[in-house]
């Protein structure tokens, strides 16, 4: 039975006297039902304008009291029919979308891990915004294709009709945003392999970059103007769809106004401007073609196979939402639309175009890895150049360069030490007889340094404190006394005279103490005291 019934006010059934009426079998009072305005309609509803009841069976309503409260009635907006065409076609593109949501989760979860440091150029959210949007469409497609099965199953056609509109004008929003996403990112992505081998390639603020900053301004721009033009208005004329005549009073004329027109036209030209993002990247990042057929060849080559597919279908957007600004009767806000425009239109492009993303999504590389990749190669092409040949990766583990599960902090130093002395035989024992590998390191006890060889010896030894001490008293005392000063340096003179030569050189330890050195006692270096005092003749001797 179609949801547009014919409602045709009917006289009250006759009953057992002039103030009763029968309704399947049930007695009513006509004198309260007159008293409170009711009307009985010949679509089995009865309503007052304020209340609407249903009466046939099994809802026909058992009691009517004084005051006109009805008891156990069922109202009209009640879903209270079985699910028709509509509904269940909604239930298979809800399932479809929510595999397609699942993948677009696990696609988001691939390519926005990081594997290199964000760089300011290119920031981590420009690669997951193609995701977001898509998990936007999948969302707003569930809600929008799950409310139709009360569009069926409603008696009379209220809140599910305006959820369904509702939401799926903001499925196409993000139809497109998605497409457009995708490009731009793209463009991103290849610049940023064109400049990763040489970062100053591309020049700052020439008529390129200037282009990549306003263009993305520029399609929200007109997203969000389409946004404005459905989203804030009145809806409720959208489900006065009771009866034909209500139909094309109220509900035609708002579906089909200036506004809805209007909208499409918007979204056209975001669409527009996806195709000419892609332009301008395959322009800059791509090898160039002259002349306008060879620019043409050369746009089709450079396009992904993604874009092939997913622009076709973002097309479609605009072109259906203008076909149901003029034309009410293919359109989902009608709610005995015409399924086999509404599915293949309103629905098919907002989910192909997800599913297209998905695959391509599970397919591609995240872009880090794949630039660590790159750059491997640049850098095994360059050692080839070179003549560079690198050991293999099985080099460290056949010579013990790779560290042991179980190996403690203790074992790797130890090991460290081993691999600095380039001897591990000469490294377990060192030269003071002390096994570095029979325990830790840092528990090692420490052996008093061996007796050092017999030097001569001075009576006076002072510490060296990084400048002559000695040398400065000779001088204060030779500009004081110069008699004492040349005496100093004389005794000095014949000091350094009686200093050992060279030291030895290295002998082996058992050799160590064959050779003795002399002992020669040396006298201190200060002046005698038994001597008489300097006499000052002037102050010009000081």
């Amino acid at each position: 039975m179609s949801l547009l019934q014919v409602r045709d006010a009917v006289a009250f059934p006759g009953g057992s006297n002039s103030s009763d009426t029968v309704i399947d079998n049930v007695h009513f009072n006509l004198t309260t039902l007159n008293f409170w305005n009711y009307t009985l309609y010949s679509n089995g509803t009865l309503s007052n304008g304020s209340w609407c009841l249903l009466t046939f069976p099994p809802y026909t309503p058992p009691l009517l009291l004084e005051n006109g409260t009805f008891i156990n009635a069922t109202w009209c907006y009640s879903p209270v029919k079985g699910i028709q065409h509509r509904a269940a076609i909604a239930i298979g593109y809800a399932v479809v979308f929510g595999i397609a949501l699942v993948l677009t989760l696990v696609s988001l979860n691939k390519h926005a891990r990081l594997y290199l440091p964000a760089e300011k150029r290119f920031y981590p959210i420009g690669r997951r915004w193609q995701w977001y949007w898509a998990i936007w469409v999948c969302a707003t497609a569930l809600i929008s294709l799950l409310t139709c099965i009360d569009v069926d199953r409603y008696f009379l056609p209220e809140l599910p009709i305006i959820l369904t509109s509702f939401f799926w004008y903001l499925m196409q929003i993000g139809a497109i945003a998605v497409v457009w996403e995708a490009v731009r990112h793209w463009g991103s992505w290849m610049e940023r392999q064109f400049t990763d081998p040489d970062p100053f390639a591309l020049r700052d603020g020439d008529r390129r970059s200037k282009v990549e900053f306003w263009l993305p301004l520029w399609f929200y721009l007109f997203l969000w103007l389409n946004f404005f033009m459905i989203v804030p208005r009145n809806w409720e004329p959208i489900q006065h769809q009771r009866y034909p005549q209500q139909v094309v009073d109220e509900a035609i004329p708002t579906a089909t106004d200036a506004r809805f027109k209007t909208a499409a036209f918007l979204l056209a030209v975001c669409w527009l401007t996806t195709v000419f993002s892609l332009r301008h990247s395959i322009e800059h990042y791509c090898p160039r073609n002259r002349g306008i057929l060879n620019r043409i060849s050369g746009f089709l080559r450079y396009t992904p196979a993604r874009f092939m597919i997913i622009l076709p279908l973002a097309a479609v957007v605009p072109v259906y939402q203008a076909l149901v600004a003029w034309h009410f009767a293919w359109s989902p806000l009608n709610i005995d639309g015409l399924d086999a425009a509404i599915y293949p239109g309103a629905y098919t492009p907002a989910l192909l175009i997800v599913l297209v993303q998905a695959y391509f999504g599970l397919l591609l590389p995240n872009e880090d890895k794949e630039l660590l990749r790159q750059r491997r190669v640049r850098d095994q092409a360059l050692d080839r150049e070179m003549g560079i040949v690198h050991k293999p990766s099985w080099w460290r583990r056949i010579n013990g360069e790779h560290i042991a599960a179980n190996e403690s902090m203790s074992d790797r130093l130890a090991r460290n030490v081993r691999e600095v002395q380039g001897n591990r035989q000469a490294t377990t024992r060192n030269p003071d007889g002390i096994d570095i590998a029979s325990g830790p390191v840092e528990m090692t006890p420490v052996s008093p340094p061996p007796p050092a060889s017999p030097r001569i010896s001075r009576t006076e030894v002072e510490r060296y404190s990084g400048k002559s001490d000695r040398g400065r008293t000779e001088l204060a005392a030779g500009l004081m006394f110069p008699q004492a000063g040349e005496r100093a340096a004389a005794q000095r003179h014949e000091e350094i005279g009686l200093d050992d030569a060279a030291p030895p050189p290295y002998q082996p330890e058992g050799d160590a103490g064959t050779r003795p050195a002399p002992n020669v006692e040396r006298s201190a270096t200060s002046n005698s005291t038994d001597r008489p005092p300097q006499q000052i003749r002037s102050m010009l001797d000081v």
